[in-house]
Formats: C-alpha cells, structure tokens, sequence
C-alpha cells in the first residue's frame, strides 16, 4: 500500500515547458503496474453537484470532481501537479501569444462522437458567451475576443483568437504573450464537448457523454442527493487508466455518517476527515490507511460588498479589524490537532513564488489591541449599523464546519465586542446557489481548491470583477491591471513579483480573509490499496483497486 506523498510542485516555468513538450501520455506514478483487486468497484464520499454537469459551468468541488473524471482536456496533471499531454498530441508556440494545438487522432467521446478541433473551441465559445453565464467563463480572459464575447448583453458568441485549421488542428491567439497560458488547460473548463451538450445543455449536463477515464453508467446514474455512479470507458488509453471497476460517490448528508461508514468498511474513501475526528482519526485507521500531507488549497470567509457595514473605507477596516480577530494559531492547534497551517496570503506555499511575508500580511496576524483600534477608526467614519450583525454562512452536510465556524465566531465576539453568528445551510449547493446569485444574507465560508498549479489560479477566477466564484463581489481595476501585467512579464520570475503586488492589495481591501492552508486528511477502508492523494488534495480514484 502506497503512503500519499507530499507533493512538490514545479516551477511556472518548468511545468510551461513540460505542457508545450510532454511525449503524448505515458503511465503516472500510480498508473500501470498496480497491484490489487481491479474488478472492485470503489464506493467514495461525494456531494451533491450544484449545477448540471457542464465543464464550463462547475465550481465547486461536488461536480468537479466527477467532470475531472469523465473528462479529459488537452493535458491532465499527475500527482506532482505535472502536465502530462492528454488529447493533444502538441502545443506549439514562438512568441507565448499565438498557440498552435495539434490533436491525437482516433479520439471519440462515449457516445461515438469524434473528439476534434471544434469540439475545443465550441465548448470554449460557449463558455465565454455572456448569454450562456456559465460561472467558469472567465478561465477564458486571455483569449482575444473574450471582452467582446463576456460584455453584459453581448450577442457575440465566439473569440476571434480561436481559429479551427483543420479537425485536429486549431490555433489560439491570446491578447497578449503569456508564457504560462498552457498550465490552465487541465483544468475541466477548457474540456471538449460533443454538439449535443452545446445544443441542450441541460438535458445533458443530467446524464454527460464525456472523454475520460470513466463515464456515467447508463441513464438513471445520477441518482440526485444519494449517489453518481460511473463506470470505465474502455475506449480511454491516457495515463489515468481506471485500475477498478467504477467509481460510485456516495451523497453524505453529514461527514460524521461517511466517517462512522469508512471505520465500518462500507465507505472506501474518505477525502476529508471531519473536524470532530480529527484528532483520533490515525489511531482509529491506523498509518496505513490514513493520509495527512500539505496541498495547494485554503480556506477563506467571504464577506460580500453589498452587505451594510462592509463597503467604503470604514468597511475596509472592520475586514482588517475583523481578521485581526481570530486568533488562527489557537483554532489550527486546537480544532484541527495541527491538521491546518495558518494563512499568511491568498495563495499556498507549495506554489512557486509563494511570499509569506508581503506587505499587508500583517493583517493575518492575531492581534485583538490592534483590532480594536482599528475597528474604532471605522467608527470614526461611519457607526456600525448593529441592527444588522454579521454572520457567517456556511454548510453543514459536508466538511463539518460548524466547530470552527462558531471557534471563529466566539473570538471575534471577545475580541472585539461585536454580534456575530454562525448560520448554517442545509447543503453546499444551498449555499452556493445563494452566493453565486448575489443573495447571502452573511458573510459566507469559502476556500480555494487549485485547478492548476500557479499563484494566478488563486487570484484572477476569485477576485477578478464578474469572476464565477467572486462571492465578494470585489471590484479593483487596479489590481487586475497587476494581474494581466504579471501574466505578460518577460519573466515568470517577473510574473510572480508582479502577482504578490496584486496580493498586497488584497491584504488590505481583505475581500475575502484567509484563514489557513488546507491539509489533505483522508482515510480508507480495509477493502481498498493504492491509496493517493494528489497534489490539489483529491484521491487519484482510478488507480484504487481492491485488496
């Protein structure tokens, strides 16, 4: 049984390079050779997806985590946080502005359908199309011809930077150079789609016909808030194999029920261990079925601007104020046993160019004098409407956390003297539904797991104006502007220092607060080997097999 590893992740540079020129598949570290039990089908925690299964729609973990399996794009990542080449046989360029992608050939979908060059750029206009709203859009900002296509009201439905050459061939015309550009097209929102997905997107987004490993097992799969089940795609020959089979995803209501059923062995994964076990969940499974290691993931509260008390000058320093607060070191030794590491910017430290000690970062720190002081300014400014407390939305099915949530909430109240709640949400996609809708009554728990393995990925699809997952509602078009000149640096060395100005920013205007760097704590049951946690903290499921 493979122990997880931490993961190292390359250099921007290194892993640009690796996309442009990685040999066409080849086996991962947990790919062939596995040994184990591949008729067993691995039972898996899951949540529910928030929205039907389009690519370009998904943002949040329950339906990533099945796209990332029943598609695949033009690169994948391996454990590290590689690129490893997927359907493209190539990604060519000279100037890092205008790409040329050459596809592998004899590429289908499920249901037949060949994998081609409009079956990329398609799926890419669709997804930038303003009429269609699909939270992942801006993945595609770079592109020339995404303004003109993302504008409110807009009737343009394709970027003029994407040109189909012939059906393997087609070309990307980015509206500016940007070396790193290829370490984003892993991520599920740059997947190909079938014509049928793009002509009924809802019909289809409830029984997929997709390219990966795995593909859902026949109409009825997706039984709603109980489980998905998916099945191999025999027709699949890239590095992620599936080594069972099938993966079925178990719809848990509560994270202490999927805990109590992976002791019991009628759970085979666990990705997350809830709070409440956390200290005892290696003496209960045991160093051989349990994983505890850093990934590139964090943990935030949101605090949208259209809240009263929160916006303007006096709305920046109670967010300062208000992070000062909580006290993080207490609540990571105590509440997670250690299992978290106290966030000191917006990213992760396993990010190359990762900056722990930027100008603002300070206020990170724990410091209720300051905070008051600070919260007294505001004030000054403009009185704190008490009629109109603060609370913190956040879900209770999945994650437990309402311990540290109300931990959060207890040392604000004694630190600064303030109402403050905790307010739970059925489900996850309650909770999202009312933060993608503009409609969160509180400030909401929020958190970022990475798509691809760059500082950028924590910054632009978070904080950037009209962003899916900008549950802040945060507008700085001076901070963007760092961020599309870091994008363009000569440099990545270059790029990272423009970024973490972009961060400074972000440590005073605290759109969002960070609160800590996420560890991957998972288990499995006695049933099941091969084990790993990749680099972004989710299970390599295709290579599970049965003992």
């Amino acid at each position: 049984m493979r122990s997880p590893r931490t993961p190292k992740l390359l250099s921007v540079a290194a892993v640009a390079l690796l996309a442009l020129t990685a040999c066409g598949g080849g086996d991962s570290s947990a790919d062939a050779g596995a040994e184990g039990d591949t008729s067993r089908v691995i039972i898996a925690d899951g949540s529910e997806p928030q929205s039907p299964l389009i690519p370009t729609d998904t943002s949040e973990v329950g339906g990533g985590a099945i796209l990332d399996l029943i598609f695949v794009g033009l690169v994948s990542y391996d454990a590290d946080g590689t690129p490893v080449n997927e359907m493209a046989e190539s990604i060519d360029t000279e100037d890092s502005q205008l790409y040329t992608i050459k596809l592998k050939e004899g590429k289908t979908f499920t249901n037949g359908d060949p994998v081609t060059s409009a079956s990329f750029v398609d799926a890419w206009n669709f997804g930038a199309a303003a009429k269609n709203a699909q939270k992942s859009g801006t993945f595609f900002d770079s592109i020339e011809g995404y303004d003109e296509a993302s504008a409110a009201g807009s009737t343009v439905e394709t970027m003029s930077g994407l040109t189909i050459v012939d059906d393997t061939t087609f070309t990307v015309k980015l509206k500016q150079a940007e070396s790193d550009w290829p370490l984003r097209l892993g991520y599920s929102a740059f997947a190909p789609m079938p014509a049928a997905a793009l002509a009924d997107p809802a019909t289809y987004g409830e029984n997929p016909v997709g390219n990966g490993p795995y593909m859902f097992d026949g109409e009825g799969a997706w039984e709603h808030n109980q489980q998905i089940r998916l099945v191999p795609n025999e027709d699949y020959d890239g590095p992620q194999k599936a080594q069972n089979a099938g993966i079925t995803f178990k719809i848990y209501q509560s994270d202490t029920t999927a805990y109590q059923d992976l002791i019991s062995d009628n759970l085979d994964v666990l990705k997350t261990i809830p709070t409440s076990d956390i200290k005892n969940f290696k003496s209960d499974l045991g160093e051989e079925r349990s994983t505890e290691s850093i990934y590139a993931g964090n943990q935030t509260i949101s605090i949208p601007y259209y809240l009263e008390n929160w916006s303007g000058e006096a709305g920046k320093l109670r967010r300062q104020a208000l992070s000062m607060a909580i006290n993080r070191e207490e609540i990571t030794d105590v509440i997670f046993n250690g299992g978290r590491t106290p966030a000191e910017d917006f990213t992760a430290p396993m990010l190359d160019g990762f900056d722990g000690d930027l100008p603002g970062s300070e206020n990170l720190e724990f410091n209720p004098e300051e905070a008051k002081k600070v919260w007294a300014e505001a004030e000054k400014i403009s009185p704190y409407d008490e009629s109109k407390p603060l609370s913190i939305v956040y879900n209770a099915d999945k994650g437990d956390h309402k311990t540290w949530v109300e931990a959060v909430v207890n040392g604000v109240k004694n630190n600064l003297g303030i109402e403050i709640s905790g307010q739970p949400k059925s489900t996850f996609k309650e909770a999202r539904t009312e933060a993608n809708a503009g409609e969160l009554t509180g400030a909401i728990r929020s958190g970022w797991q990475a798509d691809y393995p760059s500082l950028y990925n924590f910054l632009g699809p978070i904080f950037i104006e009209g962003a899916g997952s900008n549950d802040a509602r945060y507008a700085n078009p001076e901070f963007e502007a760092l961020l599309t000149d870091g994008l363009a640096a000569p440099s990545v060395e270059e790029g990272t220092e423009i970024m973490n100005q972009a961060q400074e920013m972000l440590l005073e205007d605290l759109p969002a607060i960070p609160l800590w760097y996420q560890h991957a704590q998972g288990g499995w049951s006695n049933n099941v080997t091969n084990v790993e946690f990749g680099w972004d903290g989710v299970p390599l499921y295709y290579a599970i097999t049965g003992k």
